[in-house]
C-alpha cells in the first residue's frame, strides 16, 4: 500500500503542492494555507512564491 504525503491544494486557483504533515485540513481537504482554506475571505493569496492563486 502505498501513502500519500503530497497534495495539490484544494483551493482551485492554487498551484501549490501541500505535503500532508503541514497541511491546514478543512473539511476533509489539504489546504497550503489559511487564505486558501478560509476562501480567501480578505482577498489575499497564499503567499507562496510562483503562486498567484486569487489574484
Amino acid at each position: 500500500m502505498t501513502t500519500v504525503t503530497q497534495m495539490k491544494c484544494a483551493c482551485e486557483s492554487c498551484l501549490c503542492v501541500v505535503p500532508m504533515d503541514k497541511a491546514v485540513m478543512k473539511d476533509g481537504k489539504p489546504y497550503c494555507s489559511d487564505a486558501c482554506a478560509n476562501g480567501h475571505v480578505d482577498g489575499t493569496g497564499c503567499g507562496h512564491s510562483g503562486c498567484e492563486c486569487h489574484s
